[in-house]
């Protein structure tokens, strides 16, 4: 299959911002800081666990992992989003979006296996605590995390491909802020359908291949920990989880009802698109920071190290 495009048009036009340019002009602000604490939140995320020999556990190996990502994927879409902003054109040439596109699902699909992959280590550490070293051993554990990468790269690719071979030549008008596979379906004026099959088949086995497992790894801990007959172990069971069932819960929900519902421009089409590029990797390391007692205080540690360090200069 030849990588090229018979499009007779070069550009799209992304118009899911707002026109006005007063309301442009406080959407840039209020997404330039969004995503500068985004970068500095997981890049510090990044830095605590890399620096703190306590944190160098199959969890925290995940979560740096995680991390790096949402600071990939934030990288993706917001820096065009504020371009477009600033500009009266809000183009972006056919290869561009196809590229940012490839990201965008590459992206998502490795979050997916990722947080699958780290729910698996929460029910090996509670569910067996005594083999969790066995079952978690750094050799899996990089496995698992480059795995979930390369899959999703691959899933990627696929559906990139397919795309790529469309003929993009009825509306050029793009109802969002960043490309996606879905999106461009309504702007060919070939046969998409089997870009929409392996697309939908891809959802099935890849989103909900990775929602089972972490479905099932919540129901075996959930019936663990309610046998635990202390309420200091439950709660400390239950605490180890929740940060984890919260970036699941975020993540999933707006993933799966933007992938699976039909593209019609809807403006429920750009919430579910900027919560899970846009939020997601800001929120992630606030969850992860604010409620975990070892980040906190390892992120407590550092500051007071680096406070000191400057003070005596």
């Amino acid at each position: 299959m030849a990588l090229v495009n018979h499009s007779t048009i070069i550009e799209f036009l992304l118009l899911g911002v707002p026109e006005d340019h007063h309301t442009q002009a406080l959407v840039f602000v209020l997404f330039l800081v969004v995503y500068l604490l985004s970068l500095s939140g997981n890049l510090l995320i990044i830095l605590v666990i890399s620096t703190n020999s306590h944190l160098h556990t199959p969890m925290y190996f995940f979560l740096n992992h995680l991390s790096f990502l949402d600071l990939c994927y934030s990288s993706v879409t917001v820096p065009k989003m504020l371009e477009n902003l600033l500009s009266e054109k809000k183009a972006i040439s056919v290869e561009d979006c196809l590229t940012q596109a490839f990201f965008v699902l590459a992206f998502g699909g490795t979050e997916l296996c990722l947080l699958a992959v780290m729910a698996y280590d929460r029910y090996a550490a509670i569910c067996y605590p005594l083999l969790y070293g066995q079952m978690m051993s750094n050799e899996l554990c990089v496995g698992l995390a480059w795995g979930s990468w390369g899959l999703a790269f691959l899933d990627a690719f696929i559906n990139t491909l397919l795309a790529w071979n469309l003929d993009f030549c009825e509306t050029q008008v793009v109802s969002n802020f960043i490309c996606e596979i879905p999106s461009l379906f309504p702007l060919s004026c070939s046969n998409s359908s089997d870009n929409f099959a392996v697309l939908l088949g891809s959802a099935l086995l890849h989103a909900f291949g990775t929602f089972i497992l972490v479905f099932f790894s919540y129901a075996r801990i959930v019936s663990t920990i309610l046998r635990i007959t202390s309420t200091s172990g439950r709660s400390k069971a239950f605490s180890t989880c929740s940060s984890h069932l919260t970036a699941v819960s975020l993540f999933y929900g707006s993933g799966f009802l933007r992938y699976l519902m039909p593209t019609s421009g809807s403006p429920w089409e750009l919430v579910f698109s900027m919560q899970y590029s846009v939020v997601t990797p800001l929120v992630n390391p606030l969850i992860y920071s604010l409620k975990n007692k070892e980040v906190k205080a390892s992120l407590k540690n550092m500051l007071q190290k680096s406070l000191q360090h400057l003070s005596s200069r």
